[in-house]
């Protein structure tokens, strides 16, 4: 068996009996977002460290466990602190809490983020909805022998950020009388901040938006078919677009000042996907009894 997708199943045997339901929407809750659960209807937390070979995050302000709850009617995983490439962890163990959310049956990956601005019309605050990403800086989550159990060897990604789930952020933010920016999400290693020229090089691939997570976990997401969507919550400007030194003081600041807002954007699109889910499998539904 291949080494990490045993080491996903022990997890998964490690938390299948612990689970208090089947959720729908798997929410990773980037800075900024880390009190979000607070606003849940929470049923039950299960720490990383309870599950036997599970990678735990070691950023400060990241909690490290799973929260079971309810937005609204819609059943919820949401990860409180992922785990980044740049604390030293494979990339198969930093998209392993991505696939064994999956494993729990959600049906669509919520990716959140506070990122460094790339765009010069981006201000510090701003909401951006992920519409592409460039992962190309990072090793992809599916070099090695393919878990053909999770997805196919070759995984297209010509719409890895999901068009339906997408219109419904956006409608969401209009309804809220909330800006969104549309943009390119690039994701670097870090932990570093990035170079003034490599902003410049990232601007010139046609990035709107830089940040050390995210990109891989939506592409090991695409591999299983996961419907995928993502909000970056620009937390800077980054580096040599302004005089300021970048700083993670600066980036929690910011997040933490619009955090209200951010989570009414998250809280109410979320209700609004569970509300699509559940119009998909009625359609399903619908053929499956005129078949018969």
């Amino acid at each position: 068996m291949n080494s990490a997708y045993e080491k996903l199943m022990n997890c998964y045997a490690s938390v299948k009996e612990e689970l208090p339901f089947e959720p729908k929407v798997a929410l990773v809750l980037g800075s900024g977002l880390g009190d979000y659960v607070k606003k849940m209807k929470v049923e039950k937390i299960i720490s990383y460290h309870e599950i036997d070979g599970f990678p735990v995050s070691t950023v400060p302000g990241h909690a490290g466990q799973f929260v079971f709850g309810y937005v609204g009617h819609v059943p919820v995983v949401a990860m409180q602190g992922r785990v980044h490439y740049y604390e030293g962890y494979p990339m198969t163990d930093v998209v392993l809490p991505i696939r064994l959310m999956k494993l729990m049956g959600a049906e669509v990956l919520f990716l959140t983020n506070a990122s460094g601005g790339v765009n010069y019309e981006y201000e510090p605050g701003d909401f951006m909805m992920i519409k592409d990403q460039i992962a190309s800086f990072v090793p992809s989550p599916l070099l090695g022998e393919n878990i053909e159990e999770l997805g196919p060897r070759f995984p297209d990604m010509s719409e890895i950020y999901d068009t339906n789930l997408r219109k419904i952020i956006r409608c969401t933010a209009s309804d809220l009388q909330l800006t969104l920016r549309e943009g390119v999400y690039v994701q670097l290693t870090g932990p570093n901040y990035e170079s003034p020229a490599e902003i410049r090089m990232c601007r010139a691939l046609g990035a709107d938006a830089v940040g050390m997570s995210t990109a891989c976990e939506a592409v090991a997401a695409n591999h299983m078919g996961m419907k995928i969507c993502g909000i970056s919550c620009i937390s800077n400007m980054a580096c040599g677009m302004s005089d300021t030194p970048l700083s993670h003081v600066e980036v929690q600041e910011t997040a933490d000042r619009v955090a209200p807002l951010f989570r009414s954007l998250v809280s109410e699109s979320i209700i609004r996907i569970g509300n699509y889910l559940e119009q998909i499998k009625e359609t399903e539904n619908a053929y499956e009894d005129k078949d018969l």
